[in-house]
């Protein structure tokens, strides 16, 4: 089987997407999962944090985001993979709105493009509201979870979690580039705490408006970026005191600008570039 695909990325945040537009038979494919821990190996495969699908959509939206992790296991939300999908979108004539409507499977997002020289250099994006309550997020608790204290690791730590359609660890007052994200993430992502996983990210506040992050993706490990981390992590921050609504989150790919108005709801702008184009062939075993 061949597999045809266009690599972007979002602040270092990278999928190949793959055009379902015009052919749909990948779309909720069993073989996908296998095809998607195949290519996004970055030893033997392209590489990649997952694999996300552009399809079309019945139900009002322009486009439908179907993503994957690069474990396989099925993406509910990124926040750089659908900037990404615009961009592709438009940069390859799928549509010339530069205000799009995609549904992920957390609800539909709005989508306003920055375009210069008839390409995409940034997106703004309508995250929706925040979850709070404990058990929505999903984790071990009624009510909220705002700078609790928690052990992980052999040592205690304050979390803050939260749901920007997938669940999110937040914990402040660390240097996250003096830590060991290959042997801490795991102790988080599978804590019994979290009953379907969790996203983690380590912060430390630069000022009242800006805050630099590494982040451990369930599914991925850790990745570059994260935007719906990067959500998480001002509303954490403003649940706390330690930032302002409005604030710039440095992450290792680049920096995402977030906004956390007082009605709940989270709106993310950055930059997303295109790669390159490629078609792989996929092992008869894995199609």
């Amino acid at each position: 089987m061949q597999f045809s695909f266009t690599k972007l990325h979002g602040c270092g945040n990278d999928y190949l997407f793959v055009d379902c537009t015009r052919d749909d038979k990948l779309s909720g494919s069993p073989a996908i999962p296998a095809i998607a821990r195949y290519v996004s190996d970055r030893h033997t495969g392209v590489g990649s944090d997952g694999v996300i699908l552009i399809c079309n959509n019945g139900g009002g939206a322009d486009f439908r985001m179907e993503m994957y992790n690069a474990d396989g296991s099925r993406g509910i939300m990124c926040g750089n993979g659908i900037r990404s999908l615009a961009k592709y979108a438009y940069d390859h004539g799928l549509t010339t709105s530069r205000h799009l409507r995609v549904a992920t499977d957390c609800g539909v997002k709005n989508l306003d493009l920055e375009v210069s020289s008839g390409k995409v250099t940034r997106v703004r994006v309508e995250m929706g509201k925040v979850v709070l309550d404990g058990r929505s997020i999903p984790v071990d608790a009624d009510g909220t979870v705002i700078d609790r204290p928690f052990e992980a690791a052999g040592r205690s730590w304050r979390i803050t979690c939260v749901s920007m359609g997938n669940p999110h660890c937040v914990t402040f007052d660390v240097d996250p580039d003096g830590l060991d994200l290959k042997e801490l993430g795991p102790k988080f992502d599978f804590h019994p705490f979290f009953p379907e996983r969790v996203n983690t990210e380590f912060v430390r506040v630069v000022s009242r408006t800006e805050l630099t992050m590494r982040v451990w993706e369930r599914g991925s490990g850790e990745t570059f970026a994260c935007g719906t981390g990067a959500c998480a992590v001002v509303v954490a921050g403003v649940l706390t005191n330690r930032c302002e609504r409005n604030a710039r989150v440095h992450l290792r790919g680049g920096d995402l600008e977030i906004e956390y108005h007082a009605d709940g709801n989270v709106v993310m702008a950055g930059p997303s570039v295109e790669v390159f184009s490629a078609t792989v062939e996929i092992p008869a075993g894995l199609a």
